[in-house]
């Protein structure tokens, strides 16, 4: 596999200007002194996506009061976004990154193995993002079960 951009904790966020799924822009920037953490996965409605964005959403209240906003990025539409915010009562901000820039800026897409054949696609990551705009945690290739609850217990939740 080819050398893959990667971000460590220190490093400065990315900044980045996505529409969620109502069309709305949102920017990494208009979070800046707030702790937030943004995830990446491969695509909206699929198994693996949904139990991690459900186990977001059900721990949305305890991320929240502990002053975490969530984030959640993928190639998908904002039309498939929304679909999958209704279907699953999403109450955090899906952005769509059809054109995977930022995708491929944060290190989430590129070559990964999947049972066993090396394939392009994206990356599951999360980051941890300070109120300074610097990533405090980069985890990748987590997996979509356990990781909400892993995260949580590193971010002290």
């Amino acid at each position: 596999m080819t050398e893959q951009k990667r971000l460590s904790v220190g490093d400065p966020a990315p900044d980045f200007r996505l529409p969620d799924s109502t069309g709305k822009d949102v920017s990494l920037a208009d979070f800046r002194g707030r702790h937030v953490v943004v995830y990446f996965y491969p695509a909206a409605s699929t198994p693996g996506c949904t139990t991690q964005a459900c186990d977001f959403r059900d721990s949305l209240g305890e991320l929240n009061d502990a002053g975490f906003t969530v984030l959640g990025i993928s190639p998908d539409k904002p039309a498939k976004l929304a679909k999958f915010v209704a279907d699953e009562k999403l109450t955090f901000p899906l952005l769509s990154d059809e054109s995977r820039e930022v995708l491929v800026e944060w290190g989430a897409y590129g070559e990964k193995k999947n049972y066993g054949r090396t394939i392009t696609g994206v990356i599951r990551s999360t980051f941890v993002i300070d109120p300074e705009g610097r990533i405090a945690g980069a985890m990748y290739n987590v997996r979509a079960t356990g990781h909400v609850a892993k995260l949580r217990r590193e971010i002290g939740v």
